[in-house]
């Protein structure tokens, strides 16, 4: 369990997310999110000075948790033995899965991306696009990785397929939100993999 101080910056974090999309980034005031939490207005000042900061440690804790799942040393160790071609492209789905849903599982990045929440200014919009940059990166590095590995195609354009992939899934969330579709269906997840990994395993 995270230590007390931990839990109680992350609370605040995802009381404030709430409030962000339900309520407009201008509109939410930190003694609101005080009010919600029933705590001291000096208890959000330890861990942030403003709320541009929660939004910007919100936006980290996101990137953050895509490179813990496309964490390279877990992938050496997985290929320190030899693996079948099968256990590699289970490997690779596994990880592209849980990229795709942490992604699916954030909303408001896509909600902040598409200026879906009210008093998003071009200051907030630069920190988004910063963000989602690395991300792309992340993503961009596994990819280098598999081609390097001879297991994606020789000629694939490692940028050009990360952002294929964040922002195909980025503008499903966005489309589906808007039809009140549950994007998270495992259906609708695995099309989304299987359409981005078809176009990049090196045929046998």
């Amino acid at each position: 369990m995270p230590p007390k101080g931990e839990r109680r910056k992350q609370q605040i974090i995802d009381t404030a997310k709430n409030m962000f999309i339900e309520r407009g980034f201008q509109s939410t005031h930190i003694g609101q999110v005080c009010d919600e939490l029933n705590i001291a207005r000096g208890t959000v000042y330890q861990y942030f000075n403003n709320k541009k900061e929660i939004l910007i440690a919100l936006l980290d804790s996101i990137a953050e948790k895509i490179k813990d799942t496309l964490d390279q040393d877990d992938l050496n160790d997985f290929l320190k033995n030899n693996k079948s071609s099968g256990d590699v492209e289970n490997f690779i789905r596994s990880r592209i899965v849980s990229t795709a849903s942490i992604i699916l599982n954030e909303p408001i990045v896509i909600k902040l991306i598409f200026k879906d929440i009210q008093g998003i200014d071009d200051d907030i919009t630069a920190i988004v696009d910063n963000i989602v940059q690395k991300i792309k990166s992340f993503i961009a590095e596994e990819v280098k990785k598999w081609i390097e590995l001879k297991v994606f195609k020789s000629n694939l354009n490692a940028d050009i397929t990360a952002s294929m992939l964040v922002g195909g899934v980025m503008l499903l969330i966005y489309e589906y939100g808007k039809e009140n579709k549950n994007i998270l269906e495992k259906e609708y997840v695995d099309a989304i993999v299987e359409t981005y990994l078809n176009g990049s395993f090196k045929k046998s």
